[in-house]
């Protein structure tokens, strides 16, 4: 019996749902929310980054980023260094790099059992298919 579109995208929500809750409380102890750990996989991955790009990354407003930004300035996880011109870069600091690094070991466990019931080539698989949904506009 073929799904329906409908249920495939509500499977997919519900995925994402699921290891967003994973996450949350795999990372709950190191005192990072998801978002904050994002933020600080995103600048591993991009030194450097504008509040903006960091904003796009992490799904969040520019507002609401400048918020969070500024509460991991506070606890030293990242630091604001000048860019060219008024830019402001951020950067990630050694205690950030540290929380980043045993978060991203909690989130492999996390992916590693969400996603045993799949072999290698599935796994594989499942990316492609997920790039292809990827890039097809919406708009």
């Amino acid at each position: 019996m073929a799904r329906s579109l409908s249920e495939v995208g509500l499977l997919v929500k519900r995925v994402q749902h699921r290891h967003h809750r994973a996450f949350t409380a795999a990372l709950a102890d190191l005192g990072v929310s998801l978002v904050q750990w994002d933020t600080l996989r995103h600048l591993h991955r991009h030194p450097d980054a504008s509040l903006h790009d960091l904003a796009q990354l992490t799904f969040q407003t520019d507002q609401a980023f400048g918020t969070l930004a500024t509460r991991m300035v506070a606890r030293g996880l990242i630091e604001r260094v000048p860019g060219p011109g008024r830019a402001v870069r951020h950067r990630i600091t050694e205690k950030g790099q540290t929380v980043r690094a045993e978060g991203q070991k909690r989130a492999n466990a996390v992916l590693k059992r969400s996603f045993a019931g799949l072999n290698p080539e599935q796994v594989d698989q499942l990316g492609e298919l997920l790039e292809l949904v990827l890039s097809q506009p919406v708009d």
